[in-house]
């Protein structure tokens, strides 16, 4: 490390960590494979969207890279940091991917985009070297490392309360991943950080009348970013020490009002076998719970909505500071961050999928009576039992009143299906959404070769990765 400038300790923390930490936890390199797969499931889906599919392809102007890196589900193969924002884009753009909770929400699968197009286009030009590519078990621990730093930076800073945007946690561990698998020592490492502390992003495209599909692609934006910053850090880029604590001109004086961030809890593998998969519905994850609620409840009033006199929400407060919305919504991912949008289209169909934030869905207008209907409250129980680090639900209820007196009973849902503590019943469901999937994208012969090479779970970790993405192009 520098002799002139003692690193601040966050830097120094994480780049010890990507350089010195082995991966030895069976159950997080399973659970990495699963969240490959459901993150590869988000992305095949996208691609069904002309407003995400926009977005791809190489920048204006620029070409294909013969070694680069590939997008899978398309036939792009690009220069990392593009692929990075590609890939990145389609797996967050229907807000379906994995959720951490902690003082500040994350996804943390967001880092797949830049930890796969570095992996794919480094082991493309280790065989032009006549090296030896890398294998997607580097692919899963390099996934567990950043899914790490996300979740444990996320536990003790809220960044949401400063304005920040939580992609900032996904620039910080991207940048710090890739620069260790492109061979960077500590102190590069550690300069790489530094270099992605200095760009926060706002939180505004989030919440209330603002959100917007930025939230689509603001990740895969940090995505791009954090292969940039390793890439030049490893070159021999300067970084700066000091760029959290500086007393005039650091992050936590600029940022943070002078409050310091903090990483005080140590780095293990601990986040990636804890992360809540969204298996149901694409919702954001306060909600996921009311969504399993309400789809009970469905059958239950299917035949009575119009004898519905009031429906009753109950949730903890992080909802009602996401996702508690009246009035008029302008886009798709304004409805998806609508807790009331969502469980009427539950209440009505029975299901709820990304297609039903569309224009035409959105038309029909029992939606906008069933959310005219009803009363979201916090249960102080709820938000107690959500807040508790030891306990980490996410509950919410739904009771029905019809015009008549009556009423059906409450259905409250304490974890939904994607939780750790229900991963028996989630991952037959997770492996189905996958299924569903790459059915959707890809012809009988190639979903045979792929369904075999990602359900076996020693096969995937020994395949190499050039040949892992080559299965999905098209």
């Amino acid at each position: 490390m520098s002799d002139i400038l003692a690193y601040d300790e966050v830097l120094t923390n994480i780049a010890g960590y990507v350089a010195d930490a082995r991966i030895d936890s069976d159950i997080a390199i399973e659970t990495a494979r699963y969240c490959l797969l459901d993150s590869l499931a988000c992305a095949f889906e996208a691609l069904s969207y002309p407003e995400c599919t926009k977005l791809l392809g190489p920048p204006p102007g620029g070409n294909a890279v013969t070694d680069g890196a590939r997008v899978p589900g398309t036939s792009y193969q690009l220069d990392p940091a593009t692929a990075a924002f590609n890939i990145g884009s389609l797996v967050r753009w229907l807000d379906f991917n994995d959720t951490w909770t902690a003082a500040q929400t994350c996804h943390p699968s967001d880092d797949l985009g830049p930890i796969l197009a570095v992996a794919d286009s480094l082991s493309r030009r280790r065989y032009g070297h006549r090296q030896d590519p890398l294998t997607m078990r580097g692919v899963l621990e390099a996934m567990i490392k950043a899914h790490e730093i996300q979740g444990v930076l996320g536990m003790e800073n809220a960044l949401s309360n400063h304005g920040i945007d939580h992609v900032l946690f996904l620039k910080v561990a991207a940048t710090a991943t890739v620069a260790g698998m492109l061979g960077g020592t500590s102190e590069e490492i550690a300069n790489a950080v530094s270099l992605a502390f200095f760009e926060p992003s706002l939180a505004l495209h989030r919440y209330g009348s603002n959100t917007g599909p930025r939230k689509g692609w603001a990740a895969a934006e940090a995505s791009a970013q954090s292969v940039r910053f390793a890439h030049m850090a490893v070159a021999g880029e300067a970084g700066y020490p000091q760029v959290l604590t500086h007393p005039g001109w650091g992050f936590n004086k600029t940022f943070l009002g002078g409050e310091a961030f903090r990483n005080t809890l140590p780095f293990g593998s601990k986040v990636m076998p804890g992360v809540l998969f969204k298996i149901q519905a694409p919702v954001v994850i306060h909600a996921q719970s009311a969504i399993e609620a309400a789809i009970r409840m469905h059958r239950e009033i299917k035949d009575r909505f119009d004898a519905i006199k009031r429906i009753e929400l109950r949730s903890h407060n992080r909802t009602l500071v996401i996702i508690d919305k009246s009035g008029p919504l302008r886009n798709a991912a304004d409805r998806d961050h609508c807790l009331q949008y969502a469980v009427a289209v539950a209440l009505l169909n029975g299901r709820l999928s990304a297609a039903d934030y569309e224009d035409e869905v959105a038309a029909d207008p029992r939606i906008d009576q069933l959310r005219s209907l009803m009363r979201l409250e916090e249960n102080t129980a709820y938000t107690e039992a959500y807040r508790d680090p030891a306990r980490k639900l996410n509950p919410n209820s739904i009771q029905v009143f019809f015009k008549d007196g009556t009423s059906t009973s409450l259905i409250e849902v304490l974890q939904p299906i994607g939780d750790p503590a229900r991963r028996a019943e989630g991952i037959p469901l997770l492996l189905k959404k996958f299924e569903h999937s790459v059915a959707r994208r890809f012809p009988r012969k190639r979903r045979e070769v792929i369904l075999r090479h990602c359900l076996d779970h020693q096969a995937l970790l020994d395949l190499p990765v050039p040949e892992f993405t080559d299965m999905f192009a098209t």
